[in-house]
């Protein structure tokens, strides 16, 4: 799988997707991963012949103009798949969504969501991916945890969150802060949770992995066929 670097300048002019960080401060945001994203058509302009004229050998007769328009078929909308996010209230009582949810970010299928807590002193980003098939989906897990070397200490472990479970805890080393990431598939998506922290308040690992199960329940039920 082909991934793209993108750049980050705030949530409310970005998306985020596998490999995301969220920041809260000044620091300018750490570039997000995608896969090679997709497109869609867009509407063709429109075109018009020129207008013709002829003369006799006696005398000039008017022009004769036509025209017509061509018209593209209406781009393909893409999916919505924000029916497929964790409710703030699943997370905590003062959870809230400062931004609406990012659809198919960066044109690839899916949607993200910020989610912050009253203060901004906790972040977590939800990345929902679909992918071709789960096959897709496990090795877009592979390639997001080579996209955080260096961006998270701490070393992967196996968690027991839908397939292909991983998380790790640390800092980030160019922005003082905890961060928790988690990673898993459910069928065809792929799905990455980042929590981010002041340095002395990490995330527990429970609590990550509570909201990625009520995330994995959420996707299980509402992921089209």
């Amino acid at each position: 799988m082909e991934l793209a670097r993108v750049s980050i300048v705030g949530w409310a002019v970005a998306t985020i997707v596998v490999g995301t960080a969220i920041t809260g401060c000044s620091d300018e945001p750490k570039s997000p991963w995608v896969p090679g994203p997709g497109s869609y058509p867009h509407p063709s302009s429109t075109s018009s012949s020129a207008a013709h004229s002829s003369t006799t050998s006696s005398s000039a007769t008017p022009s004769s103009t036509s025209s017509s328009t061509v018209t593209a078929p209406p781009p393909v909308q893409p999916t919505d798949y924000s029916s497929l996010l964790i409710k703030a209230s699943d997370i905590a009582a003062d959870m809230t969504t400062p931004q609406p949810p990012v659809l198919n970010p960066n044109n690839a299928p899916g949607v993200a969501q910020l989610f912050t807590n009253s203060d901004n002193s906790r972040r977590i980003g939800v990345t929902i991916l679909i992918l071709d098939d789960p096959v897709a989906a496990a090795g877009g897990v592979a390639n997001t945890k080579e996209n955080y070397a260096g961006r998270v200490t701490g070393t992967w472990q196996p968690v027991d969150v839908g397939s292909n479970g991983s998380m790790i805890s640390g800092t980030s080393p160019d922005n003082p802060q905890a961060v928790t990431v988690l990673l898993f598939t459910e069928g065809k998506a792929l799905v990455n949770l980042e929590f981010d922290s002041a340095p002395n308040d990490p995330i527990p690992p429970a609590l990550a992995i509570d909201v990625g199960r009520k995330q994995e329940a959420t996707i299980k039920a509402g992921l089209p066929s």
